[in-house]
């Protein structure tokens, strides 16, 4: 089953310094048909106007995985933790037993972002916060596993979830594969370009819910940014 949810069918809600789509369920919109996908439960599409951001505020019990498209956002929580994340790269936060955190752009220019909530495996895990780079030279070609609850999955930001959140960088014409099982949930956003999947044909920005695959290609039709979650 691969499905097309286009960009013009998501929620949204622009609040002057933040322009928001979303993929599933939050807050004011309500979809019972886009609740979750597997253990995804979010995927917001952010624009964040320069000098601007999200106050302190509480999580608890989920991991906040932010793939930074243009611009960086920078980081501070309850924890102590402070850091900047810059385009291509990535910041997860592990809500657990409960953390308070702002995200601001303080940059210049807009900041466009995909930021993804997973439901944890269990309940109760210790918080924390970790960002790191991603070069996007390393996805040419290829996905390469940027977050991951995994145990394969060795050298990446740590998640508790059986989940696994995946970059990669295509050019016109080429073609990539992603190897799956029949039981997982695989949902894929390009952030730029146009691609195929199967007889579905995906824009930059809308989303592709998948299930019941055992491999899926994904053919370019345009140099494309690509970003995926396979969760259980």
């Amino acid at each position: 089953m691969i499905e097309l949810r286009p960009f013009s069918s998501l929620g949204a809600a622009n609040h002057g310094w933040l322009d928001a789509h979303h993929h599933f369920s939050f807050g004011d919109y309500h979809d019972p048909a886009r609740m979750q996908w597997g253990a995804l439960r979010v995927w917001n599409d952010d624009l964040i106007a320069p000098q601007s951001g999200f106050p302190p505020h509480p999580h608890q019990d989920m991991e906040i995985v932010t793939y930074i498209r243009q611009g960086a956002i920078t980081h501070r929580d309850s924890l102590g933790n402070e850091g900047r994340t810059a385009a291509g790269d990535v910041q997860v936060m592990s809500a657990g037993t409960g953390i308070r955190h702002a995200e601001f752009n303080l940059e210049d220019e807009e900041t466009l972002l995909f930021q993804i909530w997973i439901l944890p495996d269990s309940r109760g895990h210790a918080p924390g916060w970790g960002t790191r780079p991603f070069p996007k030279a390393d996805r040419h070609g290829q996905f390469v596993t940027l977050a991951s609850g995994l145990p394969e999955d060795q050298d990446v930001l740590s998640i508790h979830a059986r989940a696994r959140v995946a970059g990669a960088l295509i050019k016109a014409g080429e073609t990539v594969r992603y190897d799956t099982t029949a039981d997982r949930h695989l949902y894929l956003v390009p952030a730029s370009g146009r691609v195929r999947i199967g007889q579905v044909e995906a824009q930059a920005r809308d989303g592709v819910a998948i299930a019941g695959e055992t491999v899926i290609a994904i053919t370019a039709l345009e140099d494309s940014e690509l970003v995926l979650v396979d969760a259980a």
